[in-house]
């Protein structure tokens, strides 16, 4: 750390000699000024970690500097010593912003120690500042004030402040990946690394490698060590991006990594002990496939230990002004452009099949083919973007329609079950691949031949 730089304030030459003399000796970088309009003048061009200032001098006073310096240089801790010491002045130092406060004649350690706290004080401060600026960069890509996005806030709060697995779902471009990075910046693990992966856009033999690492000769062209994610997030997060398209294989490793704190890479003999906080996310229903087999029952409790659900877009439209103001604030800089009420309206009636990022494409499309600082409904790039189309607004009446007549889900789903397989044919594998399931939960909710 370097040398903290103090200014030290003394009209009596003696005294500022002895009190450099301690100080330097402390490993201070000690400036001296013999007034206060000199220091003030060292203060302009100097951000001085300590003030250290006599109350009794020729023109302006102490106090007087102090005053000052509360407007100059608000963050810099004061401490003020007089031989009149009273408790009028005291009151009058801590009342004008002074940090500390001690009387001539003094005791080296005495003064030494009050200007040691109030260094203290300002390097936690600085340190404060500099996390919650980082902190609010990243909570700021988190916008919108619907109920659905404020229960989101508050457990983002709660699980911030523990050390347990994250599963957040939702469909894709509802913005999981940003609320794991906000998880990450405001947790206990702040400090240590944030890596993450998407499981399902590389291949199951090359995750594998990614996460575990291997050793030297574990496959052909492994001539070297290589450590894995989870060797290299220690300390810190994992994001597992669409966990749910994980393979067997390695599910089965992530969980025994879970369950012991160990990683054992490609090729090794020993295991490696790892300590990493993991951040799951998937757009599939998990509880589906741990039902039908496809994801480790034993794995989904271990990453499902604290569930965050973000709706999706169309659910929270309330949420959409905030939204686009925030692209605009991002795209435009200080160039003040925004959306017209008719077209923040416009844009509340849309569908959004891709979420917040779909939101977030139409309005950087929109503000690089319009030059217009207020943007009306006749400007809008939805190019399809959005848009709901005639089989949605039907499938909307038909919903309401069945909610009018009373009908269970139960009831919806054998009908459209059964109006699937009509128009398959009765081909049972087609119909299952059209429903989204497997032969085996079609055939135990219809069984007939």
């Amino acid at each position: 750390m370097t040398a903290a730089q103090l200014l030290l304030v003394e009209d009596d030459t003696a005294m500022r000699q002895m009190l450099e003399s301690l100080f330097r000796g402390e490993g201070y970088h000690v400036s001296e000024a013999s007034s206060a309009k000199a220091a003030l003048d060292l203060a302009r061009t100097t951000d001085f970690d300590v003030v250290l200032s006599d109350i009794r001098m020729p023109g302006k006073s102490g106090l007087d500097l102090l005053r000052e310096l509360r407007v100059l240089r608000p963050d810099t801790p004061v401490v003020l010593m007089t031989a009149f010491g009273s408790v009028d002045t005291a009151i009058d130092a801590m009342r004008t912003g002074a940090f500390g406060y001690t009387t001539k004649p003094f005791e080296p350690e005495e003064v030494l120690e009050t200007v040691n706290r109030a260094l203290s004080r300002r390097r936690v401060e600085e340190r404060n500042r500099a996390d919650h600026e980082r902190r609010d960069e990243t909570f700021q890509n988190l916008v919108g004030d619907s109920a659905a996005m404020r229960a989101v806030y508050a457990v983002i709060r709660r699980a911030a402040q523990v050390d347990a697995n994250v599963l957040i779902s939702g469909e894709s471009g509802t913005g999981k990946a940003v609320v794991a990075r906000t998880l990450h910046h405001h947790g206990v693990r702040a400090s240590g690394p944030f890596l993450s992966v998407s499981c399902g856009a590389i291949a199951e033999s090359v995750l594998e490698a990614e996460l575990f690492g291997y050793a030297p000769g574990a496959f052909a062209g492994a001539n070297e060590a290589k450590r894995g994610l989870l060797a290299r997030a220690d300390g810190g997060t994992l994001f597992l991006d669409e966990v749910g398209d994980l393979g067997p294989a390695v599910q089965a490793k992530l969980l025994r990594v879970l369950q012991d704190g160990q990683i054992l890479p490609l090729g090794a003999v020993e295991p490696v002990r790892v300590d990493v906080r993991i951040i799951a996310a998937t757009r599939r229903d998990l509880e589906a496939d741990v039902e039908e087999g496809r994801f480790r029952r034993e794995l989904y409790y271990r990453l499902n230990v604290i569930p965050i659900h973000l709706r999706p877009l169309r659910e929270r439209a309330e949420d959409i002004p905030a939204l686009v103001e925030a692209f605009v604030r991002r795209q435009s800089g200080a160039r003040p452009r925004r959306f017209s009420r008719e077209a923040l309206r416009r844009l509340q009636e849309c569908a959004w099949r891709g979420n917040v990022r779909e939101l977030g494409n139409l309005v950087q499309r929109t503000l690089a083919l319009c030059d217009a600082d207020l943007i009306h409904v006749c400007d809008l790039r939805l190019d399809g973007a959005g848009e709901s189309d005639a089989s949605d607004h039907a499938l909307e009446l038909g919903l309401a329609e069945a909610a009018r007549a009373g009908l269970t889900l139960r009831d919806v789903e054998d009908r459209y079950i059964a109006r699937v397989l009509a128009r398959t044919g009765g081909k049972k594998g087609e119909a299952a691949r059209l429903l989204g399931i497997d032969r085996k939960t079609l055939y135990r909710r219809n069984p007939k031949d």
